[in-house]
């Protein structure tokens, strides 16, 4: 069976953010992600971990101007400094939290003419990144992002990915492969898990296409997928990045109903 992470970025929003984490643990997750832990201590968010006894599995470097509606820095000319600086913030944060998977977002594309020199940015950036979290077995993870809930952005297909990770041939780089967003964009996601699998470091999941909980209320078939990502032999934890449509344990029922057809 999947293991699964809750997203507490997205997950328990009826709670605050440092009281998700109890929230979490008292409905089963062993682990947990989230966007971003930079308003908070490193220290201050591992006792919540320990206190819960769960695992961080995934959190994302600094993503620039939020205020601005920046969607990260890793593909933008001129901006190196200020992401390797960041990805240095991110990976103090790693060494604390314990976690092996750090997610650079790439950012926007404002003008497709200049996709050409983003390119090079971006391949430029994520070598020194994964350079640098090899030093201390972290794994760098790039994500393709559908347009419709972020215009614009870099990086939209999962081949496009894939690509740029044989392109560098780095062992630490992978794909984040998130099956909402991979949905969205292009389908036929079975056949892109089957493809890719090697190269995928990470697996999100939401339902299609409100992002919602991945039950039966959507247009993917979830459990069919739960069992392939099992055929594969895949071992990382699935997080779970979706907005609950009311009280998050509540819509919990479709994680229940998976554990007890699996035991």
């Amino acid at each position: 069976m999947p293991r699964f992470a809750a997203n507490l970025s997205m997950l328990y929003p009826e709670h605050d953010f440092l009281e998700r984490f109890a929230a979490a643990a008292a409905d089963g997750f062993q682990a947990v992600e989230y966007m971003f832990p930079y308003a908070y201590s490193a220290h201050e968010l591992k006792q919540r971990l320990d206190d819960n006894g769960l695992v961080q599995a995934l959190f994302n470097a600094p993503p620039g101007d939020v205020a601005a509606g920046e969607k990260g820095t890793v593909s933008l000319p001129g901006r190196e400094s200020e992401f390797r600086a960041g990805f240095d913030q991110a990976l103090e944060y790693a060494a604390v939290l314990g976690n092996d998977r750090i997610h650079v977002m790439a950012g926007l594309l404002t003008c497709e003419a200049d996709r050409a020199r983003h390119h090079a940015t971006y391949l430029e950036n994520l070598s020194h990144a994964a350079t640098e979290a090899a030093k201390v077995g972290v794994t760098v993870l790039l994500e393709p992002i559908n347009t419709r809930d972020i215009p614009g952005f870099f990086l939209n297909h999962q081949h496009q990915a894939q690509a740029i990770c044989k392109e560098l041939g780095k062992a630490n780089l992978k794909v984040q492969f998130d099956i909402y967003h991979c949905q969205i964009v292009e389908g036929d996601v079975a056949t892109k898990l089957r493809r890719d699998f090697d190269g995928i470091g990470h697996i999100q999941i939401a339902g299609v296409p409100d992002r919602n909980e991945p039950d039966m209320n959507n247009e993917v078939n979830y459990p069919y997928l739960f069992e392939l990502i099992d055929q594969l032999g895949y071992s990382g934890w699935v997080g779970c990045e979706y907005r609950p449509r009311g009280n998050t344990s509540d819509g919990l029922k479709w994680l229940r109903d998976w554990q007890a057809r699996s035991i």
